[in-house]
């Protein structure tokens, strides 16, 4: 039997005011007019509380860009789901907030560029976006929501990661997420402008160890680091299929937010599948579930119930082929394509392809094992 999933990604939309090029949205942006509507969120719900799910994330895009938004709220409330919005903040007021947080919101995450407003609006894409996250931040811990902020740190930005931490606190923040780019989606297509260098790795993961003990029991600090430095791979969402699902804008049912990028496979449709069948019986969440289907090295490995192979998304970013030992594994054949890729890094500048509708960026190449 399989164990029920902890959480529910719910990505509403891909309409966002920002442009951010390390977004993990798919290139190819789901239109409005192929977004699920409200009934059918509003049942995806109720299935998720009762498939076992005790969270639900609220994300997208930028979430508060569908006008049922607090439709969308009140639903997941009155499931017996803990509401997390995942949020930009730009497009928000206090009586906005207010009338969300009625309506059964508990916690919102919001996303920043960077400490410093110029850096951080050219990352965004957003003219004036920074104050305005400033002050949606304060209308947040004035009417007494939790908040998390959630800082996506890179090479134009990570130097500042001190300032980061100062302003989480600052803003009342009980939690900070320092999450180094994934190389997913329009991430991916930006990846050699994105990509810090070891030093700034090395300090960053210095500056969190030391923040974590000065500020202990008022801040706590997630920290993710990226993939491309690391000998073993991390246990990705907790193993696929294993703790964490996913419904994209146009409905379909994932066992990652970043599955979509994958070839050759036909993921359930919310709008004719339950989330149970989905996550119980389809192929889809089956392929890669467990060790059965771990190529060697990682077949018998003693890490295989650890780190469950990796990441099925950056496997096939890389080689290909999703089923290919993670190339973060220094046991993997391919472990050499990530020193290729951090030497492409070096040599490239930082301009940005940033996120649009309609346009479709050039991905990263696959680059060959000489």
């Amino acid at each position: 039997m399989t164990a029920p999933p902890l959480a529910l990604l719910a990505e509403l939309t891909h309409r966002c005011p920002l442009r951010c090029p390390y977004c993990s949205n798919p290139t190819a942006l789901t239109r409005p007019g192929e977004e699920l509507d409200t009934a059918t969120w509003s049942r995806i719900f109720v299935e998720a509380a009762d498939l076992g799910c005790l969270q639900i994330h609220l994300s997208g895009g930028e979430p508060t860009a569908r006008r049922d938004i607090l439709d969308l709220v009140r639903a997941a409330s009155t499931a017996g789901l803990y509401t997390n919005l995942i949020t930009s903040g730009v497009l928000l007021n206090g009586t906005r907030l207010d009338a969300l947080a009625e309506a059964g919101l508990d916690h919102v995450q919001l996303s920043i560029q960077d400490a410093e407003p110029t850096s951080a609006d050219r990352i965004g894409g957003y003219r004036g976006g920074h104050a305005k996250k400033l002050a949606f931040a304060h209308l947040v811990t004035e009417a007494g929501l939790p908040l998390t902020l959630n800082a996506v740190v890179h090479r134009q930005n990570l130097d500042r990661l001190p300032a980061m931490i100062d302003l989480a606190l600052e803003l009342g923040a009980g939690r900070l997420e320092v999450a180094h780019v994934q190389y997913y989606g329009w991430a991916l297509a930006n990846r050699d402008a994105l990509m810090p260098t070891r030093a700034q790795l090395d300090a960053a993961t210095a500056t969190v160890e030391a923040a974590r003990t000065t500020h202990r029991g008022r801040l706590v600090i997630d920290y993710v680091v990226p993939d491309y430095y690391a000998t073993r791979p991390k246990s990705c969402m907790g193993g696929w299929g294993q703790r964490f699902l996913a419904v994209s804008p146009a409905g379909r049912i994932l066992p990652c937010h970043a599955a979509e990028s994958l070839p050759g496979f036909d993921f359930p449709d919310a709008r004719t599948t339950t989330l149970r069948a989905a996550w119980e019986e389809s192929e889809a969440f089956n392929r890669f579930r467990g060790t059965g289907w771990m190529p060697e090295p990682c077949q018998g490995c003693a890490r295989a119930e650890q780190d469950w192979g990796g990441c099925r998304c950056q496997a096939f970013a890389l080689t290909g082929d999703a089923a290919a030992t993670d190339p973060a594994c220094a046991l993997s054949p391919h472990h050499a394509l990530l020193a290729l890729a951090l030497e492409a890094s070096d040599r490239a500048g930082e301009g940005f392809t940033y996120r649009e509708p309609g346009r479709l960026p050039q991905p990263a190449p696959v680059l060959p094992l000489a």
